[in-house]
């Protein structure tokens, strides 16, 4: 029998809670992540969204921002998690976010996105949410709103602009799983 993945999921600030939840629904070991150690052993990494200021500052007082760049395995980070990922700060994707890029909490919303699998188009939740900009020639974009990028993958590395944690749709999930089983980091 095949052992489940373990993934973790960044418990410093946001939604932490929900990705753990969606993990244990597909079969996998979430692994809530506060501190260096923690990511030992561990096949792949969720930062969820929240506040990026306040998840940026925490993964510096405890050391994580360190030990998640040096992390080899896939990572996946959602609304604030992408923009952590981006050049500007942990500097592991080679794209820049806008920051609120569709307005502030009340223009808040809903959209149907074509993800490319041919199935039905995914609903998503966009919540002060960013757009990636400027991506670099090794990102492909996999999902936008109005032109904007808001869902791509750059090798071991997934970026959602909205929250796939708060829906019933377990697709964007199920596709940072199968990165994480074809990146080859799955614990021996």
């Amino acid at each position: 029998m095949e052992k489940p993945l373990r993934i973790g999921v960044l418990a410093v600030q946001g939604n932490f809670r929900e990705h753990a939840a969606v993990l244990r629904r597909l079969g996998a070991e979430p692994v809530e992540v506060r501190l260096p150690e923690q990511l030992d052993g561990l096949d792949g990494l969720i930062i969820p969204g929240g506040e990026s200021t306040a998840i940026g500052r925490l993964m510096r007082l405890y050391g994580l921002d360190e030990a998640v760049r040096e992390f080899g395995g896939p990572i996946f980070g959602t609304c604030a998690g992408m923009i952590v990922l981006d050049r500007d700060h942990l500097g592991l994707g080679d794209y820049g976010t806008q920051r609120n890029a569709f307005g502030r909490q009340v223009r808040s919303f809903e959209a149907d996105l074509d993800i490319g699998d041919g199935d039905e188009p995914l609903r998503a939740v966009f919540i002060r949410a960013p757009w990636l900009e400027d991506a670099g020639p090794d990102v492909q974009v996999l999902a936008e709103v109005d032109g904007h990028p808001v869902l791509a993958r750059e090798g071991r590395l997934l970026v959602a602009a909205f929250h796939p944690e708060l829906t019933d749709d377990t697709r964007i999930h199920e596709r940072f799983l199968n990165i994480v089983r074809e990146e080859g980091h799955v614990r021996a």
